[in-house]
C-alpha cells in the first residue's frame, strides 16, 4: 500500500487537505494449527499476517459517517444515531458494529469520514472481517481519546461480528489481528485468553497460502451446526464430570467418549477437537525445539482430524491437501478457517515452493475446474497506526 497515494485518494472522495487523515492497519490472519477448537475453549495457534485492511480516518464536525472504499464502488453515507442496526448485507455492518461497541460504552462521537482498503482476499477465510473490526476499533479508540485497552478492542470487535453481524465466531480472529507480533505466532488459551507470542523460526521453509476460490454457501450453517453438535456433546458429558467446554477434557481421557456419547456423529465431533487440542500443545512444544518436521506431521494429522472426524473439509480443500503431500519438500499442509472452501496452509521448503505452486496449480484445476491462487506472506504485527 502506497500510503500517500492512498492518502491523495481520499482528498480526492473527502476534500478539505488542510484537515490531515490518520492512517491505521490491522492485519488478517492464518491459523497454524487448532481449527474449531476456539470456541470449544480450546488452544489455537495462529499468526497476523503482512496483508490486512487500511483504513484512512478523520473526525468531521457534523453528525455524519461516510464510508468508502477502494475495493468495490459502495459509498455509504448515515447519520450517527444512539445505537445502529444491521444494514442487511452491506459491507458497513463490520464497522458499524463497531461503532456500536463504543457508543454502548457512552464514547461521545462526532462525524468520522472512512476509507477502507482491504488486501486480503475476500472469502479465503484469512479473516477480512475481523481486520475491518479491528482497524476500526483500534482508530476510533486513537483519535477519540477513548482509552481502551488492546483486549477490550478485541472482545468489543468480536461482540460486533456475534451480535451485529451475527457471525458466531469464537475471538481467535480479532485476538490474533489485535496482538500479532512479526516472526510470531500466538499460543491463546480461548478460555482464559491468556496467551504467548512464539517464536515462528521457518528457517529454509517458507509459509505458502493455497486458496481454493471455491464459494463457500455451506460455511454459515455448517459452522453453527458444528457449533451445536459440540454444545450437546458437553451436555452429554456433563454425567461424567462438571464440564463447560471440550475444551476441558484431554485425550487420557477419550476413552469415557464412547460411554457417555451415543450419538457416533457428535461422539466424532468431541473427538476431533480433543485431539486437536492435544496437537496445539504439542506443536508449540516442538516449534520451541526447532522440530518443524514434527511440526509438519501434527498439521497433516490435523488434517486428518478435520476431515474425518469434524467433516468440514471438501473436495477442493482435499485435493490441495493430498495433492500436495505428494510433492518434494512439503514439510505438513492443512485446510484453515471454517473450512468448505477458503484456504490450505502449507510449510515448505524454499527450494520447491515454486515447483510445489506450479505443480500443485495444474493439478488442482485438473481434479477440480477449479484454478488456485497461492500466497506468500510474511508474519507481521497487530493492529496499529502507520501514519
Amino acid at each position: 500500500m502506497n500510503i500517500s497515494q492512498f492518502k491523495d485518494t481520499f482528498f480526492e472522495k473527502y476534500g478539505n487537505r488542510n484537515n490531515k487523515p490518520v492512517l491505521f492497519f490491522a492485519p488478517g490472519r492464518v491459523n497454524l494449527i487448532g481449527e474449531h477448537t476456539d470456541y470449544n475453549g480450546g488452544f489455537v495457534f495462529p499468526c497476523a499476517l503482512n496483508f490486512g485492511t487500511y483504513l484512512c480516518i478523520r473526525k468531521t464536525n457534523d453528525k455524519k459517517l461516510k464510508f468508502s472504499t477502494l475495493n468495490f464502488n459502495e459509498d455509504q453515507v448515515t447519520e450517527l444515531k444512539e445505537l445502529f442496526r444491521n444494514e442487511k448485507k452491506s459491507w458497513i455492518n463490520y464497522p458499524l458494529g463497531v461503532i456500536n461497541e463504543f457508543l454502548k460504552k457512552n464514547i461521545k462521537l462526532t462525524g468520522i469520514e472512512f476509507l477502507f482498503y482491504g488486501d486480503v482476499p475476500n472469502g479465503a477465510g484469512l479473516s477480512s472481517s475481523a481486520s475491518i473490526e479491528m482497524v476500526t476499533a483500534v482508530a476510533i479508540n486513537e483519535i477519540f481519546e477513548a482509552g481502551f485497552s488492546t483486549l477490550d478492542l478485541v472482545k468489543m470487535s468480536q461482540r460486533a461480528e456475534n451480535e451485529f453481524v451475527g457471525m458466531n465466531c469464537g475471538i481467535m480472529d480479532q485476538f490474533a489481528s489485535g496482538f500479532g507480533k512479526k516472526d510470531h505466532a500466538i499460543y491463546l488459551n480461548c478460555d482464559t485468553l491468556d496467551y504467548e507470542n512464539v517464536p515462528l523460526k521457518l528457517g529454509d521453509n517458507a509459509l505458502i497460502i493455497t486458496n481454493t476460490n471455491k464459494r463457500r454457501g455451506l460455511t454459515d450453517s455448517k459452522y453453527n451446526e458444528r457449533r451445536s453438535e459440540c454444545e450437546k456433546a458437553v451436555e452429554l458429558l456433563q454425567a461424567y464430570k462438571p464440564v463447560r467446554n471440550l475444551g476441558q477434557i484431554t485425550v487420557s481421557e477419550l476413552d469415557i467418549l464412547e460411554k457417555y456419547i451415543k450419538d457416533p456423529v457428535v461422539r466424532k465431533r468431541a473427538r476431533h477437537v480433543i485431539t486437536e487440542n492435544d496437537r496445539v500443545l504439542e506443536a508449540v512444544k516442538v516449534l520451541k525445539s526447532d522440530n518443524i518436521d514434527r511440526f509438519g506431521e501434527l498439521m497433516n494429522q490435523s488434517h486428518d482430524s478435520l476431515k474425518n472426524d469434524y467433516e468440514v473439509t471438501g473436495n477442493e480443500l482435499d485435493t490441495l491437501v493430498y495433492e500436495g503431500r505428494k510433492l518434494k519438500g512439503v514439510i505438513g499442509t492443512r485446510m484453515t478457517g471454517a473450512g468448505f472452501g477458503g484456504c490450505t496452509v502449507s510449510i515448505i521448503k524454499k527450494e520447491h515452493a515454486q515447483d510445489f505452486m506450479l505443480k500443485l496449480s495444474k493439478v488442482y484445476t485438473e481434479k477440480t475446474g477449479l484454478k488456485a491462487s497461492f500466497y506468500q506472506p510474511e508474519v507481521g504485527d497487530g493492529a496499529k497506526r502507520i501514519g
